[in-house]
């Protein structure tokens, strides 16, 4: 069995042992398990039944993180992607009503293109020729709107009528459950607990549960029995044209969220060349343009790379063995389906609906992808600008291809009148003029 895994996985090759590999694929999960809670409350948003959510979740991680083990052979563990989530929930079902089976369509078509584009390696022309800032400014935005929605899920944030949003009365039990929880995490997260996010969930609810805001009632393990909601997906229904806005926008964050995962976690685990390439980026690549279809067919958000991988590549996984570490603890949590939905159950007061115990981990998984903020170039305006409105119009009108569209045109048009349209590949100005031409056809607040 050695020889085979070896032969399989070349763990010696690598510089590791098959006993760090089991040890950074537990690592890699615990630290990425908060997906399990957070991901289905998003896909609950949309009006996804919150069993089948947690089983889309769980077998979509399993299977995307299995096969990126035995395909590229890389400690990269996958998931339904964080800002993926809450644009799929929040900008494309809710804010303008798609049916949540439409845009699992929608979902469906957008892998089909990635694919296609992964395979052809046009993802490649695409990715160098956006702008950085943008894609810095992206991730930022997509932090703020997560961040947001957490204060809002911990009652920290409540809407008002005449300044659209004010503090929460935060000396309500949910709001208090909530403000402890992030404490705990902040505290973790200080110490550089690497389970920071998934013990804080875990003492929030325990702590919620001992204080009767929870209900934890049994049995916590049972048969998977659910139906993945990807089995329900309307194919034909979204072959709209309204919705190709929304495709781009998900092409988009599915072309440039793997490859800094990727490299990132790459250079951690000494996986470049002495050229700085990613040698097996090709395999790696098509793995996670594949997941997003099957994330689809599952019925979840897009299915990307996951950063956190790198906290199992800290203490030693260097190969796809310890992906199927990882894998194979997604694959157990199947059967703690109850137990997952109890955590992650909404708490009613005052005739709305909080979130307390995933929260925490919402705000804080925010600030972590605001932290490219300090990559942007803000000396120069014509980047500082595009980027700004980017990051601030996205919570603003809680819409990330709105702020995606606001970075793309500012961007194209400043470089324009600054003179420095040669500093922009053409792909950026197209991109422009035609976001600009659908807000000139279609109002704002539409």
């Amino acid at each position: 069995m050695s020889g085979f895994v070896e032969r399989r996985f070349g763990v010696r090759a690598a510089g590791s042992t098959p006993g760090r590999e089991i040890v950074g694929g537990l690592t890699t999960f615990l630290t990425m398990s908060y997906i399990a809670i957070v991901n289905p409350v998003f896909l609950s948003a949309a009006g996804i039944p919150a069993g089948g959510a947690i089983l889309a979740t769980l077998l979509a991680s399993a299977v995307a993180t299995i096969l990126m083990g035995v395909v590229a052979n890389v400690p990269v563990a996958l998931a339904p992607g964080m800002g993926l989530n809450a644009f799929f929930a929040y900008t494309i079902c809710v804010n303008h009503q798609v049916p949540w089976r439409v845009g699992l369509g929608l979902l469906a078509w957008v892998a089909i293109v990635f694919v296609a584009l992964t395979v052809g390696r046009v993802r490649t022309l695409i990715t160098r020729a956006v702008p950085r800032t943008l894609r810095y400014a992206a991730a930022v935005g997509i932090g703020l709107f997560i961040t947001t929605i957490g204060l809002q899920h911990a009652g920290v944030v409540a809407p008002d009528p005449a300044t659209l949003v004010s503090f929460g009365d935060v000396t309500k039990p949910h709001a208090l459950l909530a403000l402890g929880g992030l404490a705990v995490t902040l505290v973790l997260a200080a110490r550089h607990v690497r389970t920071a996010i998934f013990t804080g969930m875990l003492v929030t609810a325990v702590s919620g549960v001992l204080l009767g805001i929870l209900r934890f009632e049994g049995p916590w393990l049972r048969w998977p029995a659910w139906t993945p909601p990807g089995l329900e997906m309307d194919l034909l229904g979204a072959l709209r044209a309204d919705l190709i806005p929304f495709g781009v926008a998900l092409l988009f964050f599915s072309i440039f969220d793997a490859m800094g995962t990727l490299y990132a976690v790459g250079e951690e685990a000494g996986l470049l060349d002495e050229r700085g390439d990613f040698p097996r980026l090709g395999r790696a690549l098509t793995v996670d343009a594949a997941s997003g279809l099957l994330g689809a067919g599952l019925g979840t958000s897009t299915v990307t790379c996951y950063i956190e991988s790198a906290t199992g590549v800290s203490v030693g996984a260097r190969t796809g063995l310890a992906n199927l570490v990882t894998g194979g603890c997604f694959l157990a949590s199947l059967f703690f389906i109850p137990l997952v939905a109890a955590v992650g159950a909404p708490v009613v007061s005052g005739g709305r609906t909080y979130f307390p115990v995933t929260a925490p981990a919402l705000i804080v998984v925010g600030v972590l992808m605001a932290r490219t903020v300090t990559k942007v170039e803000w000396g120069e305006i014509s980047e500082a600008v595009p980027a700004f409105l980017t990051m601030i119009v996205m919570p603003a009108t809680f819409s990330i291809s709105h702020g995606l569209a606001a970075g793309f045109v500012t961007y194209a048009g400043m470089k324009l009148v600054a003179g420095k349209r040669r500093e922009v590949h053409w792909l950026v100005y197209v991109i422009a003029a035609l976001l600009a031409g659908r807000y000139l056809i279609i109002p704002l607040g539409r």
